[in-house]
């Protein structure tokens, strides 16, 4: 079923054209990406869908009973109310169909009610009916949802009286979501919606969006969770829309195949002109090859010419060299901890780690955990309060942060550079900064006046012409748009050194890292592998914890010779798992399909077609009986889940 269509979207601001001719369709329960450089219009796009700004041109075909919900970039939820009433306020017909329960209670229990048989046998009809409504309708769970919502996006452990007010951008950024969310929309529209979230609540966000029962349209930076949530893609590029079948790798693969086989049939044809235009300059003039000649330039006049495949715009060019290797030994750390002095608490405590030459090491953990301040310390700004750190011969460190301190705001671009590199020819600085997309009168720009994109490029620029063999860097993907990301991470695989650094980033972790250095409060734990075996190690020693604890056993038990048999335990666990999964969204719809019949039977329309609602009463008997059935099997499975 088609939710909303869009033909021919054109979108002006001021004389500048955005959006041209834009065809889009969204189907039920479809999972779309729009992608595109920056500026491109995509977050314009989103706003035309969601109704929040007017197009020039074009339809939009929408049914009217579809509702949609939007959550723009960087939305924090404003209100004065408290988290859970705020939350509460999407149920408030739940709230009211629950408050007249409570009112027939009271009747109910009235004395002189029970000495009329007649209107306490109405009564109990009626309270009955809205009983059966309220629970169809969801009203026994939405508190637990409520929960479920606020949990997942890391509110356990917040009181929920607190006021909305006194929270931070990002929570209340997150709590506009989780309230979009509980909404249950038609057509989610999310535009940004994995800033502010920690990887913890990525993976819970991915995991609800995939069983969301409506369309999801996002746009987003994130490629993990691009890849892990759609199987759409709709690319902007020159103000037109191109789609895409697959996630977002599937969409760089096709887009690749599709850019060398344009570039083939443009070269194919252009040798077929200039083999054209040489018979006709040779021919033309000649009686016997005349009419030829003129034959073959109607061919060519004719002819549909190919504009030369482009991929939109430039991307910033660039690798990292070293001056010299370092030794093996690039650092040791032991029992490394942290504390402010102004602080009984250790930022990070306990770490170590062995970096030796070549070495891709991530540190990933919570927000809060001390990732930043372990790099900071690592590279001198900050003194250990414990511990020791080691360097190795010839280590030369280069230090991406994240903050761009290291920028000074009142120099240009160009001086930025100049002023660390003095014995350079100024073409050769102003090449690099060309590499780096600054050309022009852009390299007398001041560093303030750059956007937080750009002012990354420069950092880069800097970290290149360093030639540091050991590069520590704090978060190198934020601010960068969908092209440069690739080009960093292009040009750190082929980084002859060696990289430590931290990263929300799943996508570049996983194609950058080779190790996994995971952060807690008790220390630092080591994984070899990228961030996907990562999480497959963690999903392992969760499942042999849960394991362990039911059967009173330690932990050491997966050392032990019974290994085998708790593989095999952990897949009969995942299959329940996903059996109970598949449970919960089968009772879902039935629950919706029974509300929707509820409604259907109170049209007054149908008051008098006795064979209508006859039949609407066996369809919703029929679901009732397939939610009963559902239920008893989700009961089951969770018993079978407790007794393991």
């Amino acid at each position: 079923m088609i939710v909303m269509q869009l033909n021919q979207i054109t979108k002006f601001f001021g004389a500048d054209l955005i959006l041209s001719n834009i065809k889009l369709e969204v189907h039920n329960r479809d999972r779309i990406a729009i992608v595109g450089r920056n500026g491109a219009g995509k977050s314009t796009l989103l706003k035309i869908m969601a109704g929040e700004l007017s197009h020039d041109d074009g339809e939009i075909y929408m049914p009217k009973d579809v509702t949609i919900g939007y959550l723009a970039q960087n939305t924090g939820l404003k209100s004065d109310l408290s988290i859970w009433d705020e939350m509460e306020n999407v149920f408030a017909r739940l709230k009211e169909m629950e408050e007249d329960l409570r009112k027939l209670e009271v009747k109910m229990g009235d004395p002189g009610l029970f000495q009329n048989q007649e209107a306490y046998e109405q009564l109990l009809k009626e309270y009955d009916e809205k009983q059966s409504l309220f629970k169809s309708a969801g009203g026994f769970q939405y508190e637990a949802k409520i929960k479920q919502v606020l949990n997942g996006l890391q509110f356990q452990d917040y009181d929920f009286d607190t006021p909305i007010r006194t929270l931070s951008g990002g929570q209340k950024t997150r709590l506009a979501l989780g309230k979009l969310l509980l909404s249950k929309p038609d057509i989610l529209i999310l535009d940004e919606p994995t800033n502010h979230l920690d990887i913890e609540t990525l993976n819970w966000l991915e995991q609800y969006l995939q069983s969301y029962d409506g369309a999801v349209i996002i746009v987003s930076h994130d490629r993990y969770f691009l890849d892990k949530t759609v199987t759409i893609v709709y690319e902007i590029a020159f103000q037109q829309s191109k789609k895409y079948t697959g996630n977002y790798s599937d969409y760089l693969r096709q887009k690749a195949k599709d850019y060398e086989r344009d570039i083939k049939l443009y070269e194919k044809q252009q040798a077929e002109i200039k083999r054209l235009e040489e018979f006709i300059q040779k021919n033309i003039a000649r009686d016997s090859t005349s009419k030829q000649a003129q034959s073959r330039r109607k061919q060519l006049e004719k002819m549909e010419k190919m504009d030369k495949p482009s991929l939109e715009n430039r991307s910033a060019k660039f690798s990292f060299d070293i001056q010299r290797p370092s030794g093996n030994d690039v650092l040791k750390i032991r029992k490394l901890s942290f504390q402010y002095e102004t602080d009984d608490d250790y930022i990070f405590q306990n770490v170590h780690l062995d970096l030796n030459r070549g070495d891709r090491v991530a540190i990933v953990g919570p927000n809060g955990i001390g990732k930043s301040t372990l790099l900071k310390t690592i590279v001198g700004q900050l003194k250990p309060s414990r511990g020791k750190l080691q360097y190795g011969t010839n280590v030369q460190i280069g230090y991406y942060d994240q903050e761009q301190t290291h920028l000074s705001m009142a120099k240009t671009v160009l001086n930025e550079l100049w002023d660390e590199h003095p014995a350079m020819p100024e073409k050769d600085i102003r090449t690099v900064l060309g590499n780096f997309l600054f050309s022009g009168d852009d390299v007398l720009k001041p560093v303030s006046a750059l956007s937080g994109g750009e002012k990354a490029r420069l950092i880069l620029a800097k970290l290149m012409l360093q030639k540091a063999n050991f590069l520590v860097m704090d978060e190198p993907t934020n601010h960068l748009d969908l092209d440069s990301k690739e080009v960093l991470e292009s040009a750190l695989i082929d980084f002859p050194g060696t990289l430590l650094f931290v990263s929300h980033d799943r996508y570049f972790i996983n194609r950058i890292a080779e190790k996994i250095l995971e952060l807690s409060d008790q220390g630092a734990k080591l994984y070899l592998g990228n961030y996907d075996y990562y999480l497959q190690k963690k999903q392992e020693e969760q499942e042999i914890q849960e394991l362990n604890k039911k059967n009173d056993l330690p932990e050491q038990m997966e050392t032990s010779t019974d290994y085998e048999q708790q593989k095999q335990e952990k897949r009969k666990l995942r299959k329940i798992r996903r059996q109970i999964e598949e449970v919960e969204r089968e009772i879902e719809s039935l629950e919706k399909a029974i509300a929707k019949c509820d409604e259907k039977m109170t049209d007054p329309e149908l008051f008098h077609d006795y064979e209508a609602l006859k039949k609407m009463n066996e369809e919703k008997e029929n679901y009732q009986q397939q939610l009963d059935h559902f239920m008893q099997q989700w009961t089951e499975l969770h018993e079978k889940m407790d007794d393991w």
